[in-house]
């Protein structure tokens, strides 16, 4: 098995990058990238631990819920989670982000690289109230770069084909899993009673 352990080394397996896979990058959020980031409901967020992990942590509203304050910056309204706050330590040990933004059924996708920082301002707070609940948090992303990402992956995953969807039976539950990585210290949750409890926290 050959292991790759230099950049000379990889590119005598890869051609150069096209032209206009470099072209396309862009310092600020134009027009197009405004579009899409407000039709987007779902996007991956990257960040890097001080200890050299890296984590990557999915988000999730309605589309438009992250709000592009100017072509230089994104406010992420951080929601009820886990409280592990992976993410938001990282971002505090480490600022640098990525974020890949989808919308369903577009195959191709936005990818956003940036520095982050937590803000607990009542101002930016306010901007993302729901149901009368605020974040606790608001992820302030200054922008980097930009570009827009080709097809090929979701075409070959054919990630929004209806033929392409799995029954969610094709998994034991969410509790079943969690009962068998914790070795039983927590008894199985169903996964109705696990969906209601998300329901009830989700802002």
């Amino acid at each position: 098995m050959s292991r790759i352990e230099t950049l000379e080394a990889l590119r005598t397996v890869y051609k150069p990058a096209a032209a206009r896979s470099v072209a396309k990058v862009i310092p600020v959020l134009d027009a197009h990238c405004r579009r899409f980031i407000s039709l987007s409901p779902f996007l991956l967020l990257s960040t890097g631990g001080a200890d050299g992990t890296s984590d990557v942590s999915p988000r999730g509203d309605a589309p438009g819920f992250v709000a592009v304050e100017d072509e230089n910056t994104l406010l992420l309204p951080d929601r009820p989670g886990n409280n592990r706050l992976d993410s938001l330590e990282n971002i505090i040990q480490r600022p640098g982000v990525g974020l890949l933004f989808l919308i369903p059924g577009v195959d191709e996708t936005l990818r956003v690289n940036g520095t982050a920082e937590v803000r607990i301002d009542a101002e930016l707070r306010a901007q993302f109230e729901v149901a009368g609940k605020l974040p606790l948090s608001v992820i302030r992303i200054s922008v980097k770069e930009a570009y827009l990402h080709c097809a090929k992956a979701l075409m070959r995953s054919a990630l929004w084909s209806p033929q392409a969807q799995v029954p969610r039976t094709a998994l034991p539950t969410m509790g079943e899993m969690l009962q068998d990585h914790t070795n039983g210290a927590f008894a199985a949750e169903s996964q109705e009673a696990m969906l209601k409890r998300y329901r009830e926290v989700l802002y």
